[in-house]
């Protein structure tokens, strides 16, 4: 018996909306990046995209649980000497890119190199419930549904 390898051409993408309000976002990011990367797919290959394209909604309206929307940090730096850098998530969503939360929570979560970048693409998020991916006919994935843990509030 041989080792199945997907190649890229074999692939079937599909699209996938989720509705992101109340969603905790660790739990969210958790399952974007397991979809992005192909895992939860018989023929997942670690080196081919064999995941699908999410589209994610409402992205102003996560959740964190605890006191992580103040204590938690952000940290860049700027190339700088003391350039350091940093930003609660409050201070993000309140901001002018709310679904930067998201965007940093999933891409962490993927192991760097080529291969996160172009799942990356595979990723859209917006602040606010329109999004201009009516023609690709995204299937509604309902992660509060999933488990009670995924939702606060």
């Amino acid at each position: 018996m041989k080792t199945f390898v997907a190649k890229p051409g074999e692939v079937e993408k599909k699209w996938f909306l989720i509705d992101a309000s109340g969603l905790v976002v660790g739990r969210l990011a958790s399952l974007i990046a397991m979809r992005l990367k192909g895992k939860h797919k018989s023929i997942y290959t670690p080196h081919v995209d064999c995941g699908d394209n999410i589209v994610v909604v409402n992205a102003d309206k996560v959740v964190f649980t605890g006191k992580k929307k103040e204590d938690k940090r952000y940290y860049w730096h700027t190339g700088y000497p003391g350039g350091i850098k940093e930003r609660s998530p409050r201070q993000i969503l309140e901001g002018r890119f709310p679904e930067r939360v998201i965007v940093k929570a999933v891409e962490r979560m993927l192991a760097r190199g080529p291969l996160q970048r172009k799942l990356m693409r595979n990723l859209k998020v917006y602040k606010g419930a329109d999004h201009p991916h009516e023609a690709q006919q995204p299937q509604v994935l309902d992660v509060a549904s999933m488990n009670s843990k995924n939702i606060r509030g």
